[in-house]
């Protein structure tokens, strides 16, 4: 991931001291610089100081970002006092990123006329001028916050975050690889739904992979690539040579396919063609993807490859998709969280172990499920979701909770961990009560606020209530 770049936005007001402005535009580039991201700023010789505090300097600016379109993930509003509302808006309101709204606070040593700033009332007139413009802004606490404090290096992060899922999600391009299991109308979607927020859906047929899996010799090199690559991945010492050369077929024919149809993420029919045909479960291959960064959901669940895209971009890392499984015990606040193994190595204890798919050797014979990356789901906090389309629009919930290090019984199949859900209960009554699926998409870290609010403000989701 490159480093995130901002936009930076200084509102004045006249008969405020220039001093306040100069100041301002160091603070804030040395904490972006502190804190790991890039920035763009107006020439202080374009307007008064470089700040705006009339329309026609807000023109100006509005130029600016133009001729710098795609070179920022957000603005960042600045208000170093009060600041110009009409200036603000003329500036920003085609602006197509995400706003921060940040105000300097006073101190109470420097209330005379030459060091007052008033940017604590300032704040409220520019962001209801916004809100009347209808231009989306994000407002973080505290209300007032020097750009070298602890809070603010927060702010950022989490503004970042929110950057980050709204550049992935406007234009996000979804893979959808064999057609829904007609076993599972849980993971039924709307295509023209998904598009409308952005999100276009490309699909293959089963049978023009196969078709690829079919024309590979599994002596080229790209197959051997492949082979070893996958024992390095995970544990393969069991798995049977005509298996794991499937497995490596299927994997390039993968990367072909999202390279060609320029995939951001992928879904895929797992069951029961690929075990019937070529004796192998694809899960491995959806773990090693969302290990390389590319979103790969099992069971066709678009929805919750929808999740993942938006978890892995708001944390910068991994996510995956599991089943809402099994209770743990006695303890309402725990439960299992598994699938049979597409959980990235990057969110695993150790190393995972390819194995035959029990339920596969059990319907259709033994040796016709190899493709499991069984192993045990790390520690770790985490934030979880999932999406599901209905009478047009996306709707999805949220929550955070964290991977525990419970104990799972050795003879559990598959990759699963412990999950500790605060009001547990309540939240699985109100997932059911609202029509979601059995599946749950998470990724490591406390990113539920970022997530609410690039879901609900900017990219216009429908978010469930599941309860605190």
């Amino acid at each position: 991931m490159g480093r995130q770049t901002f936009a930076l936005f200084f509102g004045n007001r006249g008969f405020f001291p220039e001093s306040l402005i100069a100041g301002a535009r160091e603070e804030m580039a040395a904490a972006l610089e502190k804190n790991g991201y890039g920035h763009i700023v107006l020439d202080a010789s374009a307007t008064r100081y470089g700040a705006v505090e009339s329309a026609a300097e807000g023109e100006i600016y509005a130029k600016f970002l133009e001729e710098n379109k795609g070179r920022f993930d957000g603005v960042i509003v600045c208000l170093p006092n009060f600041g110009d509302e009409t200036g603000a808006v003329t500036a920003l309101r085609d602006c197509g990123v995400p706003i921060l709204v940040q105000a300097y606070p006073d101190e109470l040593d420097k209330m005379d006329n030459a060091r007052r700033r008033d940017a604590f009332c300032g704040k409220f007139s520019v962001m209801d001028v916004f809100y009347q413009y209808g231009l989306k802004f994000t407002n973080l606490v505290p209300h007032v916050v020097h750009p070298s404090s602890a809070e603010f290096a927060e702010n950022l992060n989490e503004f970042a975050a929110v950057c980050r899922v709204v550049k992935r999600m406007k234009r996000l391009t979804m893979g959808a690889i064999g057609a829904r299991t007609s076993a599972f109308k849980t993971v039924r979607f709307d295509e023209l739904a998904l598009q409308k927020y952005g999100i276009t859906t490309e699909t293959m047929d089963l049978l023009e992979i196969a078709h690829r899996m079919d024309s590979l010799d599994a002596a080229s090199q790209i197959v051997k690539d492949k082979l070893a690559h996958l024992a390095e991945y995970a544990d393969c010492s069991k798995a049977p040579v005509s298996s794991l050369e499937n497995l490596a077929k299927l994997s390039v024919v993968l990367d072909e396919v999202v390279d060609e149809l320029k995939l951001d993420a992928i879904s895929i029919r797992c069951w029961m063609e690929l075990e019937k045909v070529f004796k192998i479960a694809p899960c491995i291959l959806l773990s090693d993807l969302n290990n390389r960064g590319i979103p790969a959901a099992c069971e066709l669940d678009v929805g919750n490859g929808i999740m993942m895209a938006a978890l892995a971009a708001a944390s910068g890392g991994a996510a995956t998709c599991l089943d809402w499984n099994n209770n743990y015990g006695g303890d309402p606040d725990k439960c299992i969280l598994f699938h049979c193994g597409p959980v990235p190595s990057s969110l695993m204890k150790s190393k995972g172990e390819l194995v035959e798919h029990y339920m596969f050797a059990k319907s259709l014979g033994c040796g016709c499920g190899w493709g499991p990356n069984q192993g045990r789901i790390a520690s770790f906090p985490m934030t979880f979701a999932s999406a599901k389309t209905e009478n047009g629009k996306i709707f999805a919930y949220l929550g955070e909770g964290e991977i525990t290090d419970d104990e799972i019984p050795r003879e559990y199949f598959g990759c699963a961990g412990v999950a500790k859900i605060g009001n547990l209960q309540k939240k699985l009554q109100a997932i059911g009560a609202n029509g979601f699926r059995h599946h749950v998409s998470l990724a490591k870290g406390r990113y539920e606020s970022a997530l609410r609010e690039a879901f609900g403000k900017y990219l216009g989701y429908e978010l469930a209530d599941i309860g605190g």
